[in-house]
């Protein structure tokens, strides 16, 4: 380490939901940001805004197939991927640059300098700095910190995995071409949604998956649901336990032992999708003294400050649900107790919405029905099928519902999940419901529905909850 240490009195590590904190009221701080790699972090760069574009791209795709029902024949000509993938990062790209642009450059931000490398505690408050340019490192220190560094994505330990190549969510998207075959190993919601982009565009798509359903975080009942659907549209392996992986001529072998002993899958591309973890060991937290969970999480409070004094964290250095909204909201609180440190505010966590953007697409908030069960909480159920709605009949939709959990005294809803076409969009009463308060009861009779739009599924399973 060499030459004195610049002192400021905000750093701020990353550049996803972090980078929205500095604004004009920030004007008479000196202040730093630090990022190893482009601006924007996981959610514009290799999360939630680009798969969602690859998704939607891949609904269009799987319409045809689907289009007989209603009396209209369709074909997919083809998949044109390029095209496809580079309308997507073609506005995606220059968003993350510009970013960079904005912070670097623009007249704004006068009292703020950018450090473009990695950075690592190396005493109290203390951070170095190793630049991505190669120059020489710097020791930076700080009244106050922001650790929003986000995560990265895991691999399984796996003997051969490291010997073979293999494509994550971060990098799967940027493929040059399209293959025959991918073999998915993991079973959660960034494989449930690569598995229908990648089918929809015409790959013969195998999921492994170690437990006996896909999605297994979810509702029992939409876990089966989904379980059951995918696979009659994917290859899924269930109760497998991957012992091996190979290089092959033309790209990848998994050797796994399942149900009825040994087999082997083989794949021209390997997309490992088993989970992602938080930065904080690059970042070596423990060295200016912030806590972890076993995870590697940081510990926070409800104010989102650390176990160090003017230690801030947020989004996925931090938070288990690791969602995009969740950051967003951690930084408005971080942004307001950096600015208000007598008046400070804290986080919210009570109703996190979740969604998963496959097909059919999910969305849930709240308890499920064995968390409920596990907590001793009296509630009751209910279910609506698509089915069972006009909209649903125009959709020809045989297979999605909605189940709500509601306390039978109150009628205060518990929990909602839902299963089928717009879940994330349809749950949103239900999450506003449950943040204000409202009851089964008023929600359901206190308002007109639009007839026969899609939330009358909402409106059905509302009355459909045999409360006291």
């Amino acid at each position: 380490m060499s030459g004195e240490a610049i002192h400021y009195d905000l750093v701020i590590i990353g550049t996803g939901s972090g980078n929205s904190i500095l604004d004009g009221r920030f004007a008479g701080w000196k202040t730093a940001i630090v990022e190893k790699g482009v601006f924007g972090g996981t959610c514009l760069n290799v999360g939630c805004i680009p798969t969602k574009m690859f998704v939607h791209t891949a609904d269009i795709a799987a319409t045809p197939a689907k289009s007989s029902l209603f009396g209209v024949d369709e074909t997919l000509d083809g998949v044109r991927w390029t095209d496809v993938r580079d309308r997507i990062f073609g506005r995606i790209d220059p968003i993350a640059a510009g970013g960079r642009e904005y912070r670097i450059s623009h007249e704004d931000n006068a009292g703020v300098t950018v450090h473009e490398g990695e950075g690592r505690f190396v005493g109290h408050k203390e951070l170095r700095v190793t630049y991505s340019d190669g120059r020489e490192p710097v020791t930076i220190t700080a009244d106050k910190f922001v650790l929003a560094a986000g995560g990265r994505a895991v691999a399984p330990d796996v003997p051969g995995l490291d010997e073979v190549p293999y494509y994550t969510s971060d990098t799967v998207m940027r493929l040059d071409e399209l293959p025959s075959r991918m073999v998915i190993l993991g079973s959660g919601f960034i494989a449930a949604e690569f598995a229908h982009v990648f089918a929809s565009f015409g790959v013969e798509v195998t999921m492994i998956a170690r437990s006996g359903a896909l999605l297994r975080a979810e509702d029992a009942d939409i876990s089966e649901r989904f379980t059951e659907l995918a696979s009659g549209r994917f290859d899924v392996r269930l109760h497998r336990k991957t012992l091996r992986a190979r290089k092959t001529g033309t790209g990848v072998a998994l050797d796994l032992e399942g149900p009825e002993g040994a087999e082997t899958v083989e794949a021209g591309v390997l997309l490992v999708a088993t989970g992602r973890k938080p930065n904080s060991d690059l970042l070596d937290v423990a060295a200016t003294g912030v806590s972890t969970l076993d995870s590697g999480h940081v510990v926070a409070d409800e104010y989102q400050e650390t176990s160090v004094e003017g230690i801030y964290a947020l989004g996925d250095m931090s938070s288990t649900y690791e969602l995009k909204h969740v950051a967003n909201h951690e930084s408005r609180v971080v942004q307001h107790n950096l600015l208000n440190p007598e008046d400070r505010i804290a986080a919210d966590h009570r109703f996190v919405p979740h969604a998963v953007f496959s097909s059919p697409q999910i969305a849930s908030v709240g308890l499920t029905e064995a968390q409920a069960a596990d907590r001793g909480i009296r509630f009751v159920t209910s279910k609506q099928d698509y089915a069972g709605i006009a909209y649903g009949w125009a959709l020809e939709d045989t297979s999605g519902f909605a189940k709500l959990l509601a306390d039978p005294a109150t009628g205060q809803l518990l929990g909602a999940h839902i299963i089928g076409p717009q879940a994330p969009t349809v749950i949103q009463p239900l999450i506003q419901a449950m943040s204000f308060g409202l009851d089964a009861r008023s929600m359901a009779r206190g308002q007109y529905w639009i007839h026969p739009a899609m939330p009358e599924l909402i409106e059905n399973a509302l009355l459909n909850l045999e409360l006291d």
